[in-house]
Parts: structure tokens; sequence; C-alpha cells
């Protein structure tokens, strides 16, 4: 099988936003606003953070918001998708944080599960977690900005 790039290729409908006054210039800032208020509610509601008073000698973590087009097969957009993010990697090992850890399937657990699948004949159902990263205890306090608007 060969595949070919087409001149119609969905991916370069329509560029995402890079930050908050990007996306809020956009022509569907609305709807952008409208998922912002997904994540926020989404957060709220799995007691993500608190809103607080910075300590004094605290470096706080800068946050930024990624704004993603979900579109379907045919490239119609589906819906748009806001997360917020710390920017971890300006954290320190040892020093801001003793340890990381993001579980996340490799491709050898997946054909193992698909090869399992097929040869029992299972019937196997795909799930989308949307909060699962809030849904993990931990025992450090980490302090991030609340700035938006990055330029």
């Amino acid at each position: 099988m060969y595949l070919q790039e087409h001149e119609d290729d969905i991916s370069l409908i329509e560029d995402d936003p890079i930050n908050f006054c990007e996306a809020m210039k956009s022509s569907n800032s609305q709807k952008w606003i409208g998922a912002m208020e997904k994540e926020i509610k989404s957060m709220r509601d799995n007691d993500a953070w608190d809103l607080v008073e910075l300590p004094e000698g605290v470096k706080p973590i800068d946050c930024k918001w990624i704004f993603k087009t979900k579109r379907d097969s045919m490239g119609n957009i589906e819906r748009y998708k806001v997360r917020l993010v710390a920017k971890g990697f300006t954290q320190r090992g040892g020093i801001d944080h003793i340890e990381i850890f993001s579980p996340v399937s490799s491709k050898d657990s997946f054909r193992t599960i698909m090869t399992l699948v097929a040869h029992f004949y299972l019937k196997l159902h795909q799930m989308d977690v949307k909060t699962t990263f809030l849904n993990e205890d931990i025992d450090e306090t980490i302090y991030i900005t609340r700035k938006l608007c990055v330029r």
C-alpha cells in the first residue's frame, strides 16, 4: 500500500493558536473560551488545585494553555480541546521535585493486548479518560502561576 499526500490535507486546514492571546484574536475565540471553561470546571470538580498566595521564597512554575482542534476522518471539526499544563521542564530534579512518573502504554503492551484479544476472540472496548492525571495524589506542594497571556 502506498500513501500519497493530497492537496486537501486536513492537517493544513487550520493552524491552532499557540497561546491564549492568539486564541482570543481568532475567529473561534468563543469556542476556545468554552473549551477553556470546561477544562477549568473539570479541574475544580476534581479538586485539582487551590488558589493561594505564593509563599515567600517559592519559585512558581509557569503554566500554558494548549489548544487543539479535533477533527473527524473527513476533516470536519468535532470539538475544540484545551488543556492547562504546567511547564514542568523548568524544574530541577532533586531540588524542585523528587520523582517523575507518567504512566503510558508502550507499543509492546498494545500489541500483546491486541494479540490476546484476537487469539481468544475477545471484545475490545476503547475509552478516553479526560482527567486521568487528576486522580493521583502527590506528596509535594506545587505552585503554578496564573498568567494567561504569554507573548
